[in-house]
């Protein structure tokens, strides 16, 4: 054997395996039982030992200038011996050691959440119970802020459920709670007419006097009000208006788009016998209501802009739904032009005819039921528009109810009545 390639001696004094299938520099060794497992030798002073070869395959000696002397191997710093093979780069770890590397970090982080639960779970109670009432607080808190916001709930409803709940908090926990900051208010605009300003002064009107989507079904005060729909009529508006001026009355015209590019000098008259105008849509739509926004906001502009043309700089202060189909979303689309939604109290359905009805009783009808039905603050809903037995109607009804209430404008004042004089009281003489 060549003394350049020696043999490293096999574990258990079996002789190393050799042949032309080996694989070199290969550290596999066969141990007892067949089965192969690594192994290391450590070296210090003697070279890697090579395959070992048949007597016709092995190479050679070199002798001469050209035979390179043999480095003996070193141990690295670490300790650990090199790591050979055919298919590995030197200085790299085998899969095995990342393997067992990994295993131990998963170890290490495991029994760290364990830790870390143990110490969660011997929190004392009432410190985490503490913890999560604070959040819950600031919770509702936030939701308090935004129920304040929604249009439907009464603007105390929030703060008034903050004050009964503070008590029992406190019994609960034993600490006293705090006062709650007070929400920022912000000032509602004024409405841009004397009227509408009239209309939404004073306290919040109770539910009795709010018709559908919030619009208006009374006058605020002691002001009986007369309103007529779907006009102007060439005839029939005419002849109403000569008879309020003679018993000096104000009423409100609610007036149709159509109906006011016809006749635009009905409109002149009506504003000039100092009434009242408002709008009712351009083609008495029963349906707008439901329709988006911007449709109805430009069919209102468009009724306005009619009756601008007819009277400029008239004053439009009210709106009414026909049919009295009001939704909020409707009413708030008046109000954001400035108008304020006016519904009723009392409707003598002027309007309806039935077969076996001749205009005599339907005129007794009409008086019977507004004389039945009003009261003061009334709104009181009637038709100028193709109705002559409502004009009928009112030659009757109007002196009876000037004598019984004071007639107006939704959101007039009644006028106080002036308390008589007292009488100064006469003392007999005494007797001489």
């Amino acid at each position: 054997m060549s003394p350049h390639s020696p043999r490293i001696p096999a574990q258990g004094g079996a002789s190393a395996s050799s042949g032309r299938h080996r694989r070199p520099e290969s550290l596999a060794d066969v141990s007892t039982g067949g089965i192969p497992r690594v192994s290391v030798t450590t070296l210090t002073d003697s070279p890697i030992s090579q395959r070992s070869r048949s007597a016709r395959h092995q190479r050679p000696a070199r002798t001469g200038r050209h035979a390179a002397a043999r480095v003996p191997a070193q141990r690295p710093p670490s300790g650990r011996p090199p790591v050979t093979g055919s298919h590995r780069a030197p200085g790299t770890l085998p899969i095995e050691s990342w393997l067992l590397m990994g295993k131990k970090r998963q170890q290490a982080m495991l029994a760290s959440l364990v830790a870390i639960g143990i110490v969660l779970l011997a929190m004392p109670a009432e410190q985490r119970r503490g913890g999560f009432e604070a959040v819950n607080a600031a919770a509702q808190a936030v939701a308090g802020v935004q129920t304040e916001k929604k249009p439907e709930q009464e603007p105390q409803a929030a703060p008034e459920r903050e004050q009964q709940s503070a008590p029992d908090k406190q019994e609960q926990d034993g600490t006293p709670a705090k006062p709650a900051a007070p929400e920022p208010v912000t000032p509602t605009p004024a409405p841009s007419t004397p009227t509408a300003e009239a209309t939404a002064a004073g306290p919040k009107k109770p539910s009795s006097d709010l018709g559908p989507g919030r619009s208006l079904r009374t006058t605020g005060s002691k002001v009986v009000a007369l309103t007529f729909d779907d006009g102007p009529d060439p005839v029939q508006t005419p002849k109403i208006l000569e008879l309020l001026a003679e018993h000096q009355v104000k009423a409100t015209f609610c007036l149709v788009g159509t109906q006011v590019e016809r006749h635009p000098e009905i409109v002149r008259q009506i504003v000039a016998d100092g009434h009242t105008l408002c709008n009712h849509t351009w083609d008495h739509s029963l349906k707008i209501g439901k329709d988006q926004p911007a449709k109805i906001k430009a069919d209102l502009d468009r009724t306005n802009a009619a009756i601008l043309a007819a009277v400029p700089g008239a004053q439009i202060p009210f709106f009414r739904a026909p049919g009295g189909n009001f939704t909020e979303r409707l009413v708030n689309v008046a109000a954001i032009g400035g108008m304020t939604s006016l519904y009723w109290e009392v409707d003598p359905r002027d309007w309806e005819h039935p077969e076996n009805e001749t205009e005599p009783q339907h005129i007794a009808r009409m008086v019977r039921d507004i004389q039945k039905q009003v009261r003061p603050g009334a709104i009181v809903l009637s038709h100028d528009f193709n109705q002559p037995a409502t004009i009928k109607a009112y030659e009757k009804l109007l002196p009876w109810l000037t004598d019984n209430f004071t007639l107006g404008i939704p959101g007039e004042k009644a006028e106080p009545e002036t308390p008589p004089a007292p009488q100064p009281s006469v003392t007999p003489p005494a007797d001489s």
